[in-house]
């Protein structure tokens, strides 16, 4: 999918005004910094959507009262207002703008693969919480046990580099976390999560080759500064 090139706008916080709401515009309320919006803005690209899905960046540090109070009264993102009304959660929301919304299909219509996607993408919250929950004790020990699970995952099909072989809800419900945890690996434990999983390396390379995913993407240096904090204690 050829992805068209768009001019990100500032955050906006608790000074900012809000845009004219559920006046029939689609918006989607991210954080450009946070992994569960990324999912959301990383499926909207890929469907070429840029002009059908207003992206409005909320500052998750100085949040706007108007977002929680007018929008949506869990304060969180992602959302998306759509037809009159506000949803949330990030992997309801990737197949909700998947089956709602023109471009290319994100899931695969072949039962086998069908059911073995929902598999993945319901684990994504086991592998997310069992590295975030190593990462003040043995990470190696649980990145070896979670990424191994993943690079068995991506032998399944072999028409493709992807976890269904092609490029899909999937591999957007993992790329915002493995994308966070490779660096903060690399960096602090100087642990390679490619290393000894060919297949991983190669699903890894070959994400990083797709437009719509990598204008998402976070500067490393400001992850592994903010995981440092978050779960290390140390500047």
């Amino acid at each position: 999918m050829a992805y068209k090139h768009e001019d990100l706008s500032p955050p906006l916080d608790s000074t900012s005004s809000p845009p004219p709401l559920f006046d029939g515009t689609t918006r989607l309320y991210v954080s450009y910094s946070c992994p569960f919006a990324q999912r959301v803005w990383i499926t909207r690209n890929y469907k070429g959507l840029q002009e059908k899905i207003k992206l409005v960046p909320i500052n998750l540090q100085n949040r706007p009262a108007w977002y929680k109070e007018k929008v949506y009264p869990e304060n969180k993102v992602p959302s998306l207002e759509h037809n009159g009304k506000v949803i949330g959660e990030s992997l309801d929301l990737i197949k909700y703008v998947d089956s709602n919304f023109e471009g290319p299909s994100l899931f695969p219509t072949d039962p086998e693969r069908r059911k073995f996607g929902e598999e993945l993408i319901t684990y994504t919250d086991t592998f997310t919480r069992a590295l975030y929950s190593s990462f003040k004790g043995d990470a190696a020990k649980e990145a070896d046990a979670q990424f191994d699970y993943l690079e068995n995952a991506l032998k399944k099909f072999d028409d493709g580099p992807f976890f269904l072989g092609q490029f899909s809800l999937v591999d957007i419900a993992y790329i915002p976390f493995v994308e966070r945890f490779q660096v903060f690996l690399s960096e602090v434990i100087k642990y390679d999560i490619t290393a000894g999983r060919p297949k991983l390396a190669a699903w890894f390379e070959e994400i990083n080759k797709i437009e719509a995913y990598k204008v998402t993407k976070t500067d490393p240096k400001e992850l592994v500064e903010f995981y440092k904090k978050r779960f290390l204690d140390q500047q």
